[in-house]
């Protein structure tokens, strides 16, 4: 059975809600006309980030703290919901919107922030003694194009440059394709193949929440130079 987040009918628990504007500048996001509002966002991601993007969002709020503590993803509603928060600020990352959030990490996690760093960096890190610090590397450190997929004739690739050089894996196997696509907005670990999360995990492409294993890279939407030089 097909257990990815982003399967009809799989859309979380409880929807996110979230609020947009058309420009990234809170000064013009204070003008008339520049404000879109409150969005439930109950759809797929996928679809959703999409709809925010055609409908002129170009930064979103997420009002609620992304919970990654073992105890706010100890139930599959709560991990569904996770998944899919972290899936929003991918997939805006990948257009190039700006997304404010906030990261909540157990006291001890001094690694999960390296994994996230391709993501837009969140206004508050909380958790980590040296959340302050984490947070400040990550906006210096941060550009768009850090840790991406793409597709093409009969191969992916991914494209990493979250550890300071550039790390690629590619493949020409159908069950790696399959994979990325049952992983990308979430899918229970136990229900990909095993060889395939393992060989992931090692390259550090996906992340565990709760019962989940979800997919890190973003497919990148607004390249930043032309897409030979990335």
């Amino acid at each position: 059975m097909n257990t990815a987040l982003h399967a009809p009918g799989i859309r979380g628990e409880s929807p996110l809600t979230v609020t947009a504007w058309r420009d990234y500048d809170p000064a013009v996001c204070a003008l008339l006309g520049m404000s879109l509002g409150d969005h439930e966002l109950s759809r797929p991601i996928a679809q959703e980030s999409e709809h925010l993007w055609n409908l002129g969002a170009r930064r979103v709020v997420m009002p609620h703290p992304i919970d990654l503590t073992r105890a706010a993803t100890g139930t599959r509603a709560a991990a569904q919901h996770t998944v899919r928060s972290l899936s929003l600020v991918r997939d805006l990352t990948a257009r190039a919107v700006l997304v404010e959030w906030q990261l909540r990490l157990e006291p001890d996690d001094d690694e999960t922030w390296k994994l996230l760093s391709h993501l837009q960096p969140p206004q508050h890190v909380a958790g980590p003694l040296q959340g302050d610090e984490q947070l400040l590397t990550w906006r210096h450190t941060h550009y768009l194009c850090k840790c991406l997929w793409r597709q093409g004739p009969g191969f992916i690739q991914i494209r990493d440059r979250r550890w300071g050089d550039l790390r690629r894996f590619t493949s020409d196997e159908a069950h790696y394709h399959q994979a990325i696509a049952l992983l990308d907005y979430g899918a229970e670990a136990a229900s990909v193949p095993q060889d395939v999360l393992a060989d992931f995990t090692e390259e550090h492409l996906v992340l565990t929440v709760g019962e989940f294993a979800w997919w890190l890279p973003y497919r990148v939407k607004r390249w930043i130079q032309e897409a030979m030089a990335i």
